[in-house]
């Protein structure tokens, strides 16, 4: 399935193919305060609608994951980094997705804050 997303205003937009099957969210000091419930799907399995310049990127901890989000509204739509085995993957908000019944997604909680 293909799904479409974007930011609040529009600036930062993309689509992704893959089946939502369930989210996670996770209680570290960045996700806690974004409310966001990740889909993760292989980096390729996500294109950008938008120029990649239009999101901004913010870096913090080990600085493994790059946090996009749009300066312009402010909204974190997605995220850059890599699986345990190395292979690029991307964390997509799903609440910025078009269209989805967020109430159908069965949500697991990640432990951030015991890294």
């Amino acid at each position: 399935m293909k799904y479409q997303g974007s930011c609040h205003c529009g600036n930062v937009k993309f689509e992704a193919e893959g089946e939502i099957t369930s989210a996670m969210s996770c209680n570290c000091s960045m996700c806690q305060r974004k409310g966001v419930l990740m889909w993760f799907v292989p980096r390729q399995n996500m294109h950008l609608l938008t120029p990649d310049d239009n999101a901004s990127t913010y870096l913090f901890n080990k600085h493994l994951i790059k946090h996009r989000f749009c300066p312009t509204c402010g909204i974190a739509p997605y995220s850059e980094g890599a699986a345990p085995n190395g292979d690029a993957m991307a964390a997509i908000n799903i609440r910025c997705i078009e269209g989805i019944d967020l109430e159908s997604i069965p949500v697991t909680h990640y432990d951030g804050r015991a890294i």
